[in-house]
């Protein structure tokens, strides 16, 4: 496969998981902003999915319209949900003989969806949770469409290693910020109210239930994220999953490469493999998951290297 067309389906799946994280993330917010309007702030998830200043964030934290506007259709926002899905059909469009026709339309129908007239409208007058609800769906249609019509090739293993990556990176990213509203004290008690939207944000609230029976606490919401194999959103989880489908590379034109992008990957697995809650709080969470992030990074930089021809 040439580089670019690996380079463009890569940089689509990620595109797209970070705009599904971005609007589970938003909708359960805003569900959280209404049960406790004085006392809850935008400031994590401004911090986790956006570049703005200090003062920005503080200018709009209470704001829930206006972080909607900012979040989902603010084209100033490099991270916003119609910049990503407007990237992500701009990679498709590049390489659309590598991918079946179903994928190119759903692709395709979310970006005018996010050009809809009244959309603006929408968010800033009507029910928010049903906009939000109705572009969820349509990540679902596109995760659902790749699944049952991309042929079984080295195409789809790019896709799939973006969107882990990319997964892997969102769930960190969502700890050490959540956490850092405790100090990383895995022992100090939250409201009940504050893991549930937490576990909820990520889908992980029904597998919490079902895992997790001495209730909601700090250190079960790590094991769940971190290490649970049965949760596709853990790092663990994902990091296995990402083994596999770069394993599937494998060939004799680019063993160096393969063989540099391998040991990166299965030294982050293992670490986090044979890791567990009481490892990762002698080490300090806030420093166990920098290092996540830094490593996924290092790998994102040696794939591009040496698959997609970047110096």
């Amino acid at each position: 496969m040439l580089s670019r067309v690996a380079d463009s389906l890569y940089w689509m799946a990620r595109y797209m998981e970070r705009t599904d994280s971005i609007l589970r993330m938003l909708k359960i917010n805003y569900a959280s902003s209404q049960d406790n309007p004085e006392e809850f702030t935008w400031r994590p998830v401004l911090k986790i999915f956006g570049s703005m200043e200090e003062a920005d964030i503080s200018a709009i934290e209470k704001n829930s319209r206006q972080v909607l506007q900012h979040m989902v259709l603010d084209r100033e926002n490099p991270n916003s949900v119609f910049n990503m899905v407007s990237k992500s059909r701009e990679n498709a469009r590049a390489v659309q003989d590598n991918m079946t026709k179903e994928l190119w339309q759903s692709l395709n129908d979310f970006y005018h969806v996010m050009r809809r007239p009244t959309l603006t409208y929408d968010l800033q007058s009507d029910d928010p949770i049903s906009v939000l609800d109705s572009m969820i769906k349509q990540c679902m249609v596109y995760y659902g469409v790749a699944d049952i019509t991309m042929f079984r090739g080295e195409g789809l293993c790019f896709m799939n290693i973006g969107k882990c990556l990319e997964r892997v990176t969102q769930s960190a990213d969502i700890l050490n910020v959540k956490f850092s509203d405790l100090s990383y004290d895995l022992d100090k008690t939250a409201d009940t109210t504050y893991w549930k939207y937490l576990l909820m944000s990520v889908s992980g609230y029904a597998l919490y239930l079902k895992r997790y029976r001495s209730g909601f606490e700090a250190r079960n919401v790590i094991d769940q994220l971190l290490f649970n194999t049965e949760f596709p959103r853990s790092v663990l989880y994902s990091l296995n999953q990402l083994q596999r489908y770069f394993n599937r590379l494998r060939s004799d034109q680019n063993t160096d490469g393969f063989n540099k992008v391998d040991f990166q990957i299965g030294k982050l697995r293992s670490k986090i493999q044979y890791s567990d809650v009481q490892s990762v709080s002698s080490m300090g969470l806030h420093q166990y998951l920098m290092d996540i992030t830094d490593d996924i990074r290092a790998i994102g930089i040696t794939l591009n290297q040496y698959y997609f021809a970047y110096s």
